[in-house]
């Protein structure tokens, strides 16, 4: 069978006269964007620019949901409710639904440390999944691969995107490494290549500890803040179609 993956990208950071990244170049290699939607970076102009982008070059869209940590760029671990944590996606998601053409969202998928948590905190997680079933149960999760909440998420009735990440080194457990850790962000771009070709083809990646650990993905991240974002995606897009790997937004695959 041939193997089959999904490109994304978090998108839509910029935010007022400040703009971060390089959207409109990276939009040209994925196959899903994933937009920030004001709580951790963007604001409604550059969602609907971030839009109007994606759908111009035929890239499907997400909300990259966030706790509501502008200074911290949703990093910053919070101690957030669960139903607040829920109204707070809810509230994410419908603002970007509605400047959309077909106003419908492919997929959600948290942000920094909303992700992060969620790994291990069930009520969070639990909240995260509630909230998308709550607006529309067609819509995917994109999840850690690997991890309990991906199994909580599918108990739940949704579908699920098991996510790895071309340019994250990630522990033994298959979690990812803290960016306060060096090494966390993988730069030198052959080396993300090969990683995103054996993750994809082999379904196994090194460890930062040495180890090879088995994941199993049907969505590769690739952050649009990372140096060489640019060269890093068109790169990674051409070794994996060398290597006879589909390109595919998640929505055909899960």
């Amino acid at each position: 069978m041939t193997a089959r993956i999904d490109f994304n990208c978090d998108m839509g950071e910029s935010f007022g006269a400040y703009k971060m990244g390089q959207d409109e170049e990276i939009i040209k290699y994925i196959t899903s964007a994933n937009v920030a939607c004001g709580f951790h970076a963007g604001d409604p102009n550059w969602m609907r620019r971030t839009v109007k982008l994606a759908e111009e070059n035929g890239v499907a869209l997400g909300a990259h949901a966030s706790f509501p940590d502008l200074s911290g760029f949703g990093r910053r671990n919070m101690a957030v409710a669960p139903d607040e944590a829920k109204n707070d996606i809810i509230y994410q998601m419908g603002a970007l639904t509605a400047f959309t053409s077909a106003k419908k969202l492919q997929h959600v998928k948290p942000h920094g440390a909303m992700y992060n948590m969620a790994v291990r905190d069930e009520a969070l997680a639990r909240a995260i999944c509630e909230a998308i079933l709550e607006v529309d149960p067609g819509i995917i999760l994109v999840a850690l691969t690997g991890t309990q909440w991906v199994e909580l998420a599918r108990d739940m009735g949704l579908r699920v995107a098991r996510e790895a990440f071309a340019d994250r080194a990630v522990n033994a457990d298959g979690t990812l490494v803290p960016r306060s850790k060096p090494g966390s962000v993988i730069e030198e771009v052959d080396e993300v290549a090969r990683r995103s070709i054996k993750m994809v083809t082999e379904g196994k990646v090194t460890a930062i500890t040495g180890e090879e650990i088995s994941l199993a993905a049907d969505t590769l991240c690739l952050h649009s803040d990372t140096p060489n974002s640019i060269h890093l995606a068109s790169y990674i897009r051409s070794a994996l179609e060398a290597e006879g790997v589909q390109i595919v937004p998640v929505g055909q695959i899960v």
